[in-house]
């Protein structure tokens, strides 16, 4: 019952009112955005150091809640830096003309206890596209924490590169934490 409540909290957490609208902050010393890349015989591991999110929040209309994201390009590293190089050309992220990449939700339920979906429309490379990301969120102490793990078809946003022979399903986790006004 506990966990449901959670979820719920969570849920009206995002939620946006103009009377009781709280915009939660991302403590970006204790987030963080990963990422693998899989091909048949290997995978590389990487992510994005700077970014930045905020929510609007009013617990007592959890179903207008917001979130935004926006992701700078030019942070993205991997675990080899010939690879962080070339994953930031036009082939891959293609960081000097897309220099952000965005999320902005459309949509937060509570699916059940502590899980949460975001829906919402993420842009990258000059491509947006509606993608679901499943959250388990927790709430203590002033703080909120949205953790996913979710798979990104590369491909929607036009990143062709290695087509068949890197997959196109790139595993994303994030950790984000928020602090209360």
């Amino acid at each position: 019952m506990t966990k449901y409540f959670s979820g719920l909290l969570f849920a009206a957490m995002f939620a946006l009112s103009p009377a009781y609208a709280e915009t939660w902050t991302l403590d970006a010393e204790k987030s963080k955005i990963d990422f693998v890349g899989k091909k048949p015989d290997g995978a590389h591991k990487g992510g994005f150091k700077g970014f930045k999110s905020e929510v609007k929040a009013d617990l007592e209309n959890p179903q207008n809640g917001s979130m935004k994201l926006e992701i700078e390009a030019e942070s993205l590293w991997s675990d080899d830096p010939k690879l962080t190089e070339h994953l930031k050309n036009p082939d891959f992220f293609d960081v000097r003309k897309y220099p952000k990449i965005t999320f902005e939700t459309t949509a937060i339920n509570a699916a059940s206890e502590d899980d949460v979906q975001l829906t919402g429309k993420m842009t990258m490379l000059g491509k947006t596209v509606e993608v679901k990301v499943p959250c388990k969120a927790t709430i203590a102490e002033g703080t909120a924490t949205l953790k996913a793990d979710f798979k990104l078809d590369r491909t929607k946003f036009g990143m062709m590169y290695g087509k068949g022979k890197i997959n196109d399903e790139v595993e994303i986790t994030a950790n984000l934490v928020f602090k209360r006004p």
